[in-house]
């Protein structure tokens, strides 16, 4: 006789496609002490993550729910997330971030286990203890694996391969199977502008890279940056040069997965791609470098990043650091 349990949730609020990707381990650690060995996934429709994770088997079911907007708006966000709560009956609900709308939500629907860092006024809706105030001002990665530590959930990397659809990743292997190896993807763009590099600095990069590879090199960034990656494009030449800004994401993801090499800002498809385990040379211009990936390798600009900082990260100390891996990649071509 099957026993029917009562599913397990995680809600992430953060909108970002690079959210998804650096909540994944915590995401597998607590599906992995949950019935059945799932959960059900509650982030913002902006996040993308039903087509990231269509192929996560920690992860029964993706659920978006608004989160942002004006008062009034997140008001009316709170009325139907509290409503979305009571139908699924979880009964347990694990909050991956200190704000406080979700823990409140989850109180109002009745969720008997609530689960949350609790560093703001969150702690008076959540059934756990919190965490120790002293996480407070550190990288949300470390709240979460102070609040794994509390509740006594094995946490056994802070990262991990992402699988991608077998479908995907024949479909995008076929589109592309002229182009030349070794395939390097460049991510223009990035959710915050301060964190994008100028145009100026992708067409210097890109005419220097073109020249230096017998590859292919491959544009994403979705459809906002068609045009700007065209641009660059028809700008320069040597080397093959694709526009595949217009890539679904499930698609950009499975590219990411074949390519020999990734550079680009602290974006979505930057954490995408050292999630699918591909080289990943980041731009660290404004924000902290983030550690949690080994195929993450840093480029910060002289004095760490800061305001301003992208830049102060030029085309000749990015195209430095990549040099490298184009030689091995030629040496093993």
């Amino acid at each position: 006789m099957a026993i029917n349990v009562t599913p397990s949730a995680v809600i992430q609020p953060k909108p970002g496609i690079g959210d998804v990707m650096w909540h994944l381990p915590f995401i597998r650690a607590i599906a992995a002490i949950s019935p059945g060995g799932k959960v059900t996934f509650l982030a913002p429709p902006t996040s993308g993550a039903r087509d990231l994770l269509a192929a996560e088997p920690s992860v029964a079911e993706t659920i978006y729910f608004e989160h942002s907007g004006s008062e009034l708006r997140r008001a009316i966000n709170l009325i139907r997330l509290v409503a979305l709560l009571r139908r699924k009956r979880f009964h347990t609900l694990w909050i991956l971030d200190r704000t406080i709308r979700p823990a409140v939500a989850a109180f109002l629907a009745g969720i008997p286990e609530r689960i949350g860092v609790g560093l703001t006024a969150q702690r008076w809706y959540i059934t756990n203890a919190s965490i120790d105030q002293s996480h407070f001002h550190d990288h949300p990665i470390e709240w979460l694996r102070a609040l794994m530590a509390s509740m006594r959930v094995p946490l056994p990397a802070t990262a991990s391969s992402l699988p991608v659809p077998n479908e995907t990743l024949a479909a995008i292997g076929s589109k592309f199977e002229f182009c030349r190896r070794p395939w390097i993807v460049l991510g223009i763009g990035a959710t915050h502008a301060v964190r994008d590099w100028p145009t100026e600095y992708w067409a210097e990069f890109l005419t220097d890279l073109r020249r230096r590879t017998g590859g292919t090199v491959f544009l994403i960034g979705g459809n906002a940056h068609l045009a700007r990656a065209q641009s660059l494009i028809d700008g320069g030449g040597g080397a093959a040069a694709v526009n595949a800004c217009g890539l679904t994401l499930g698609e950009a993801l499975a590219l990411l997965q074949l390519a020999d090499l990734f550079v680009g800002p602290d974006s979505g498809p930057m954490n995408m791609a050292a999630s699918v385990g591909t080289p990943t040379f980041t731009m660290f211009g404004v924000n902290p470098v983030l550690t949690y990936s080994k195929f993450i390798h840093a480029i910060v600009p002289e004095g760490g990043p800061a305001p301003g900082g992208m830049k102060r990260i030029f085309p000749a100390q990015v195209l430095e650091q990549v040099e490298p891996y184009l030689s091995k990649l030629k040496e093993r071509g």
